[in-house]
């Protein structure tokens, strides 16, 4: 097994599991790699008997299986491609499938999405709206994905906020998901987020006025960027996100620089680097106004816990810290520890 399969194997089990791949497929899938090189193929062949599976249902009239199913091999096609940049056919690929995937089970889902494109400086930025059972208009909380994931990540992290009675939009921005090809990463993400929330605001059914935003990893960055310059922002929670992420550089794994020079269009390491140095809130945090909710992990191995408490520190709006002493990355090792607390957070800061 070489250097880059044993650190996912090692690193993300957590994430895999909590968002919607079986722990037997996890183990079944990853204990057959010893190449990198495989890792895609490996995903895409488990992600096929769900997808099968899927169409199967689809043909027979289970439509809520079907949906399970799709949105299953959604995720797993997703986790196949999502650092992959060495190899972009393949990668383009397994994104493509995941996305066919997920959009065909969305009708199913429970409550169903809808699939909502917008127009942006020349290309489209692409999200998934589910509004909660009930009569509306729903509050909404805009979830925004971070380096290696994307919309097709968050089934089980919209379910928390659906419960709720919170409506969700996840959103590939730019340099994520099906903006990656056409948009580089950029730092200044309350332009990006100017045109999601107005979006968002004019859909049916959903209250204007209550709208939240929730980001993980590099989207921990972009969620209180969007909220420091985005009016309609009534709340906003920032998971494991670093303050300046070119300051990280240096300890993150080679797989991690590798994806964010290829989506932020660096001809190479060196400009990557200076590119995630744009990726700094120290002009934002402060006029950062609404609550903010930041979660880290001091067992983070990609983003220092102090990050956190920069952004605190500055924020100019009521804040909370949730530290967890034994959090990894995104704290999915100790998700029941920070996950139901920050839903209910959100639901309480608009008024669900």
């Amino acid at each position: 097994m070489d250097a880059r399969v044993a650190s996912a194997v090692a690193n993300w089990a957590p994430r895999f599991t909590t968002n919607g791949v079986a722990v037997a497929d996890f183990q079944r899938v990853t204990s057959g790699l010893e190449s990198w090189s495989d890792w895609c193929r490996a995903w895409s062949d488990a992600a096929r008997v769900h997808e099968d599976l899927g169409r199967e249902a689809l043909a027979e009239g289970r439509t809520r299986s079907a949906g399970t199913h799709l949105s299953t091999a959604a995720v797993y096609y997703h986790f196949g491609k999502f650092l992959f940049v060495e190899f972009p056919d393949q990668m383009r690929a397994a994104h493509e499938r995941a996305v066919a995937c997920l959009t065909d089970a969305l009708p199913h889902l429970d409550p169903p999405g809808e699939r909502i494109e917008i127009p942006f400086e020349g290309s489209r930025l692409v999200g998934i709206l589910r509004r909660p059972h009930g009569s509306g208009p729903h509050p909404v909380v805009v979830m925004v994905p971070g380096l290696d994931s994307t919309k097709e990540e968050f089934r089980s992290t919209e379910a928390l906020f659906l419960e709720r009675g919170l409506a969700t939009f996840s959103v590939d921005g730019p340099g994520q998901g099906e903006a990656e090809y056409d948009l580089p990463i950029r730092g200044d993400w309350e332009v990006p987020g100017h045109a999601i929330v107005d979006t968002v605001a004019a859909q049916p059914g959903i209250d204007p006025d209550r709208i939240g935003v929730w980001g993980v990893s590099l989207g921990g960055y972009y969620a209180p960027r969007l909220a420091s310059g985005v009016d309609q922002v009534k709340a906003c929670v920032a998971l494991a996100g670093p303050y300046n992420f070119g300051e990280c550089w240096d300890q993150l794994p080679p797989l991690t620089r590798e994806a964010f020079t290829a989506r932020s269009f660096a001809a190479d390491q060196e400009e990557g680097r200076k590119r995630a140095l744009e990726l700094d809130l120290s002009q934002a945090a402060g006029r950062i106004r609404v609550p903010l909710l930041v979660v880290a992990g001091k067992q983070d191995r990609l983003i220092p816990w102090q990050h956190a408490e920069r952004l605190v520190a500055e924020a100019a709006g009521p804040t909370e810290l949730l530290m967890l002493d034994d959090g990894n990355h995104g704290n999915m090792n100790v998700a029941a520890k920070h996950r139901y607390k920050t839903a209910d957070w959100m639901a309480r800061q608009l008024g669900s």
